[in-house]
């Protein structure tokens, strides 16, 4: 095998969707200066995509935060000059080849993925810490040696050794998402006199990330692009490769990024991967660096969770799995009590008037981990479409009743798990007593609670991208009125019918009823199916009955 092999700008190792919806490697140079050709990234993983779509920004936000859009030397001083130099970047439809094409030939060297001193994203002769094999390596298997897949989507020889292009992608994804299995090392333990900090998982691991996609990769490219990061224009960036040393020191505190392309290419992990036959068939894995946080506001990729109270820090909120990102609106794309926004959401409300699309796709990305973060449970992703004007002033009162639409879900949410409870208790089961509730009780009434919104997503994601705010005078009440009017007709309706499809399971018992003693009290509560849709019914009037 050769030293030197395996260079990231020249080798395919990319994935892209083209328009015939047909999956291609391609390299980085590739990737970059025809984004416009490809529909969207395509890794294994959408956790995959993002860790490639910040690598290919960390270029961008380097490149042309020192030249304009035809490769003239021009450091950006303000706002003004980094809006306009986006816009001037947009309204090509393309990246420009020439400043793109010279700067990474300028550090090509820097780009090997195989190298004795300055392996991409790696340490050079990293030989402690936790060894892997390849399928732990693999993000869609992330087995170890002691927690085997039994549904394994790869076999024999694709499960133990990876080739050197899916290598170069996990290797990305291993620093930003992976796991808080690895233990320090004895020496580090020794430096430290065994007090060695934990990193945590990898810094997207611990984020609730969002960003925004466009018509093509190009287009997505550019709208996460964020050029003013909050009041901060981004003009002095530090990537990973333009470093003049490599860091080795296992599981070290540094302070937060102050630039979008030392963020991105954050080493997490200090990483060695070892190949054989062309192959790579395991890695050497310690802690590296992490940093607190609190109020990280440099991170434009993640949503946060709001303070309890006023001397409380921001930090990012992670996605729940269990949550359709439209219940999360007022987190997303709100300013008001006390919500800190994306910052890539911020950044499309500023540049919203200079771009030439209506509706905004807005995506999540998660991992969902186990105990301490110990190993990943599970991946998941969402989208949502909503017109641009609603992300801007004008859509300000749209927002503020959509938050309470959305208020109002929860409502119903919350009285079909008291309808389900009440009917499963009507059918002859047991509540429990305080300090323990039956389990079946309370399983009956989440399944009955997701039930409904999952019967409730796909006509308000429907509703909520048919909201044109622009096409609305601001005195118009009535046409305001029957936008949302149609809405609560639907989901009242989809609320009446699993009422009804509950009741009609609950069986024959349940129509007749069950009587339960409080024990405390003596007295005796009687459970019945009619009495409880009338009940229910009784809620939901009161859920609407200011409208």
């Amino acid at each position: 095998m050769k030293e030197i092999e395996f260079n990231l700008l020249d080798e395919p190792w990319i994935r892209v969707r083209d328009d015939s919806c047909q999956v291609h490697e391609v390299s980085l140079t590739d990737a970059l200066l025809h984004a416009h050709q490809y529909t969207s990234l395509s890794g294994e993983l959408p956790t995959q995509d993002i860790v490639i779509l910040r690598l290919m920004l960390a270029v961008l936000h380097t490149i042309f935060s020192r030249v304009d859009a035809d490769g003239n030397a021009a450091e950006l001083e303000d706002e003004e000059e980094a809006v306009e130099r986006w816009t001037d970047l947009w309204e090509l439809g393309q990246l420009p080849e020439e400043p793109i094409r010279e700067y990474l030939e300028k550090w090509h060297e820097r780009f090997w993925l195989f190298h004795p001193e300055r392996p991409f994203g790696q340490v050079a002769g990293l030989a402690c810490g936790t060894q892997y094999g390849a399928s732990k390596l693999n993000g869609e298997i992330s087995e170890s040696g002691n927690k085997v897949r039994l549904f394994s989507s790869y076999f024999g020889e694709e499960k133990t050794a990876l080739s050197y292009a899916q290598a170069a992608r996990w290797l990305l994804y291993l620093n930003a998402f992976d796991d808080t299995s690895a233990k320090p090392t004895k020496e580090g333990k020794e430096k430290s006199g065994g007090k060695l900090p934990s990193p945590g998982a990898g810094w997207l691991g611990k984020l609730g990330i969002v960003f925004t996609r466009g018509k093509n990769l190009f287009e997505t490219l550019l709208l996460n692009l964020v050029m003013v990061n909050g009041d901060q224009v981004e003009n002095e960036e530090k990537p990973l490769w333009e470093s003049d040393t490599v860091r080795r020191e296992e599981r070290t505190e540094i302070p937060f990024p102050d630039n979008l392309a030392e963020l991105y290419t954050l080493q997490s992990r200090r990483v060695f991967l070892e190949r054989e036959n062309d192959t790579v068939i395991r890695y050497y894995l310690i802690g590296g660096d992490f940093f607190q946080k609190e109020n990280a506001f440099m991170e434009p990729m993640t949503v946060w969770r709001t303070p309890k109270k006023e001397k409380d820090s921001y930090v990012p909120r992670r996605h729940d799995a269990n949550k359709q990102m439209w219940r999360d609106f007022a987190l997303l794309y709100d300013y008001k009590e006390g919500n800190h926004v994306a910052g890539v959401i911020q950044w499309v409300q500023r540049i919203a008037e200079e771009i030439d699309m209506q509706m905004v796709q807005t995506t999540i990305v998660s991992v969902q981990y186990g105990d301490k973060d110990f190993f990943v449970q599970n991946v998941f992703w969402d989208s949502l479409m909503v017109n641009k004007q609603l992300l801007i002033d004008i859509g300000a009162n749209w927002r503020e009743k959509i938050k309470v639409e959305i208020n109002r879900c929860e409502q119903l949410a919350d009285a079909i798990r008291k309808l389900a409870g009440n009917l499963y208790l009507a059918s002859g089961g047991t509540k429990g007593d305080a300090k323990s509730w039956d389990k079946t009780f309370l399983k009956s009434r989440e399944s009955a609670s997701a039930q409904l919104y999952f019967r409730l997503d796909m006509p308000f994601r429907r509703w909520l991208a048919g909201i044109t705010p622009e096409e609305v005078d601001s005195a118009d009440y009535e046409t305001e009125e029957r936008v949302f009017s149609a809405w609560q007709k639907t989901a009242k309706t989809i609320a009446y019918s699993c009422a009804e499809e509950l009741a009609m399971h609950a069986g024959d018992a349940a129509m007749v009823g069950h009587e339960i003693k409080n024990e405390k009290s003596g007295d005796s509560v009687r459970y019945s199916a009619p009495k409880a849709i009338h009940q229910f019914r009784i809620q939901v009037a009161e859920i609407y009955k200011k409208i």
